[in-house]
């Protein structure tokens, strides 16, 4: 059967998220270097383990977890929602941001609440600055679209994930987006993959999922019937647990790769 559908990841598939969280929290730090003198890097390396070590301590961890929400994006999504975990997230999130830069800064002996609020601030708009997708995206959405229809699976926080979205452009080039804080489900959970084919009207075999992230998209994929496809990026190694069904580098060879997964299909 003809593949007709194609499922894809958001972040650091389509849209550049980690090198962007880097580069946010390095400008944001540069700040700290400026005013203490402390080094931008090491204060980076503090502000992520703190917040994570707080996100962790969380009463709402299982939650984020499920629908996964990162600690860094907690410390610059709004958590916009009437879901009664999205109202504690938005509630106890100002705390978390400055509790985290506060601790970060304590580590090299400055106590300055002030500071710490200052930088989540900086660092809220610094990340807002950077919606990014990687030069390959738009060219071949735009030839994909043509041909297939395009949904977009992704994992967060709503209001975070649509402003990815809206500040990439991203959205024109989808029949369909799901995102995990919207519908109550998250990857790897193969209910969110069979609500993507239900709103495109497909089949397991008439689609495929593209997507960086071995555990949450392709085994997520695999386990509702759909062929994974593992942007690989990065020459990363794939782990034991998971095998791919194909792996690119490129959204580029998806064009010559389709037809072919589809003959195997029918095999």
């Amino acid at each position: 059967m003809a593949i007709r559908s194609i499922l894809f990841d958001l972040d650091d598939t389509l849209a550049i998220e980690g090198a962007s969280a880097n580069a946010a929290f390095l400008a944001t730090c540069a700040h700290a270097h400026k005013t203490y003198d402390i080094n931008s890097k090491a204060l980076h390396q503090a502000v992520r383990y703190h917040a994570g070590a707080l996100w962790r301590a969380s009463a709402t961890i299982t939650y984020c977890r499920a629908i996964g929400i990162s600690s860094w994006e907690g410390l610059w999504a709004r958590f916009l929602g009437n879901d009664p975990n999205l109202k504690r997230l938005r509630r106890w999130a100002p705390v978390y941001r400055r509790e985290t830069w506060f601790r970060a800064l304590a580590d090299y002996d400055v106590q300055d609440l002030t500071f710490a609020e200052q930088l989540s601030a900086i660092f809220m708009s610094e990340r807002r600055t950077r919606h990014i997708v990687f030069p390959d995206v738009e060219d071949n959405l735009t030839t994909l679209q043509k041909t297939y229809q395009l949904a977009l699976v992704t994992n967060g926080a709503p209001d975070l994930q649509r402003e990815k979205i809206q500040g990439a452009r991203l959205g024109q080039y989808f029949d369909e987006i799901l995102i995990s804080g919207e519908v109550g489900i998250g990857k790897p959970d193969s209910r969110i993959f069979k609500l993507a084919l239900d709103t495109l009207a497909a089949s397991p075999s008439e689609a495929v999922m593209v997507g960086d992230s071995l555990d949450r998209d392709i085994l997520g994929a695999q386990r509702a019937g759909i062929k994974g496809i593992w942007m690989n990026r990065s020459g990363n190694k794939a782990n034991d647990q998971v095998t791919p069904d194909v792996q690119v580098t490129s959204l580029s060879q998806l064009h010559g790769l389709l037809p072919i997964l589809a003959d195997a299909k029918e095999m």
